[in-house]
């Protein structure tokens, strides 16, 4: 019966889930060379009119895939 106080997302998909939370945390997939990029540009304008958090695979994040799996 509560909203959320926190949500996070990564795609188009959750934008509703992330429109109703608190706090909305967006990941841009934007590294190609180590995870497949996907985050679209739907999803990264809706966190910027709604003042969403949004954390760049390429630039925040120093490990993807700590075994060097994931592809």
């Amino acid at each position: 019966g509560r909203m959320p106080a926190l949500a996070a997302g990564n795609s188009e998909g959750d934008i509703e889930m992330l429109s109703v939370a608190a706090f909305g945390l967006l990941i841009d997939h934007d590294d190609a060379d180590r995870e497949f990029a996907y985050t679209d540009e739907s999803s990264l304008s809706e966190a910027q009119q709604r003042g969403w958090t949004v954390v760049s695979v390429k630039d925040d994040w120093n490990t993807v895939f700590a075994d060097g799996g994931g592809r």
